[in-house]
């Protein structure tokens, strides 16, 4: 695998306009993410930008950014008209597709995300860890994931992917974490196609994938993500990584 990391970021968010950009100890959200991508030492990292202000300020901190239609209708379609635009010979076989809102992110999971696409079959990868409490699994906004760990597996196939608890019955709920590891091939036909009813009716695009016929499997990881979707998540990111913590 020759995997390439692009950050999709755009300056239009619902609950956080101009999220990219907000402070955090003097340095852009998407410039943390950025550092942390990197830190995982997977390939080269660049963010596809909507918009030229985010890109000046990646390239303000010395990295790679990459302008795309502000039109384009999600992180996916950003990422993949990213990759063409920085390496139209096609040379990175794998995009991973890293949320720009994720300044807390561990690094090890993005050498994780990598794990599932050593079987061939896959077309695309994702992560997976347990939810903590029945109560966190009935919160629509978490995203759940219908797999089955065989015993002693850490990467299974993903059935199902719902913002109901899913399955029925005892065992384990799965937290999906939107990370996701895509063979080139199979990202490029995923952009082609519209969207799809299952995709649509949940509200979750990797539906589209396996309404397709696309394979997903997860790795599971032991430790989640923050992601920052409003001010008060901006205030605990802010805590978070607070310099001596």
């Amino acid at each position: 695998m020759n995997p390439i990391i692009l950050i999709p970021a755009r300056m239009a968010s619902t609950r956080l306009p101009g999220k990219p950009l907000a402070d955090i100890h003097g340095r852009p959200m998407i410039v943390h993410v950025l550092r942390r991508a990197e830190t995982a030492g997977v390939g080269p990292v660049a963010v596809a930008a909507a918009e030229p202000e985010i890109a000046a300020a990646v390239a303000a901190a010395g990295g790679r950014a990459v302008l795309t239609d502000p039109a384009l209708p999600s992180g996916s379609d950003r990422c993949f008209a990213a990759a063409e635009a920085l390496d139209p010979a096609g040379a990175h076989d794998v995009i991973v597709n890293l949320q720009g809102d994720l300044p807390a992110l561990e690094p090890a999971l993005v050498r994780a995300v990598l794990a599932p696409l050593a079987d061939p079959a896959v077309d695309l990868a994702t992560l997976v860890t347990p939810f903590a409490s029945a109560e966190e699994a009935r919160q629509p906004q978490l995203v759940k994931a219908a797999i089955a760990f065989a015993a002693g597996a850490a990467v299974a196939p993903a059935l199902y992917f719902s913002r109901n608890p899913i399955p029925w019955g005892e065992g384990p709920l799965w937290h999906h974490i939107g990370i996701y590891a895509w063979r080139r091939g199979a990202l490029a036909r995923f952009v082609a196609l519209p969207p799809s009813p299952l995709e649509q009716r949940e509200k979750l695009e990797q539906l589209r994938a396996l309404e397709a016929g696309m394979r997903i499997a997860a790795a599971r990881v032991d430790t989640g993500v923050f992601g920052v979707d409003t001010p008060a998540d901006l205030d605990a990111a802010r805590a978070m990584l607070a310099p001596g913590r």
